[in-house]
This record gives C-alpha cells, sequence and structure tokens, in this order.
C-alpha cells in the first residue's frame, strides 16, 4: 500500500502538479493511519464481542475511536480545502489508497489462481 501512494503521489506531481502531489500525499498517509486504526479496532470488537483477552477495552471506547478516524479525516479535509481546492482533490484522491490496493491484490491473487489451473 506504501509503494502504490508513492508511485500515485509522483506520477500525479508530475502530471497535475505539486499541490494536488502533495494533496494524494497526505491523503495516501491518511489513508494508511486509516487502515491500520480500521484493523486495530475490529480487533478490539472482536476481542470485545469472545471476551479472549482480559484486559478488553471498553465498547464505548471502540466506538469513539471508530469516530474520530472520520472526524480526522473531515478535519484534514477542511484544512486542506482551506488551502487549495485542488490539494482537496488530490487528498480525495489519495483516501481511495485502500482501493486501489485492494484492487491490485485481487488481480494479483487471480493471476496466480489462473496459473495454477483453478
Amino acid at each position: 500500500m506504501l509503494l502504490l501512494g508513492m508511485v500515485a503521489t509522483v506520477a500525479v506531481a508530475i502530471t497535475f502538479g505539486w499541490l494536488m502531489g502533495a494533496g494524494v500525499l497526505a491523503g495516501s498517509a491518511l489513508a494508511c493511519v486509516n487502515f491500520h486504526w480500521l484493523e486495530q479496532g475490529v480487533s478490539a470488537l472482536a476481542d470485545r464481542a469472545t471476551r479472549s483477552s482480559g484486559a478488553a477495552r471498553s465498547g464505548g471506547g471502540i466506538v469513539a475511536r471508530f469516530l474520530l478516524r472520520y472526524f480526522l479525516i473531515a478535519l484534514a479535509a477542511y484544512a486542506i480545502f482551506r488551502i487549495s481546492p485542488a490539494a482537496l482533490y488530490g487528498f480525495l484522491g489519495g483516501l481511495f489508497l485502500a482501493v486501489a490496493a485492494i484492487l491490485c491484490e485481487a488481480v494479483y491473487e487471480a493471476y496466480v489462481a489462473l496459473r495454477r489451473g483453478l
């Protein structure tokens, strides 16, 4: 995911300018952090549901972290919008980094399955 974000940042900066490239960089970085936090949140929620760990977090804390992720994305988008609308377009594109990474993984898995005759 990080490699895809760096390639996208360079490609957009060359094609559309450094402001949009900076927006893609910010969006990609936030998408990576958001994905990591989502993974931790789902793991904590699963631990809480199965009560598999002794020191499970409270349900309110888990929900607060989910909401905090979206608040931080909205705050970053607003700050970037105030600086440059072009950078906002890049930022929103960078947020879709996880979708692009999943698409790349799906294409790779389909290729491997077809090569093995599955």
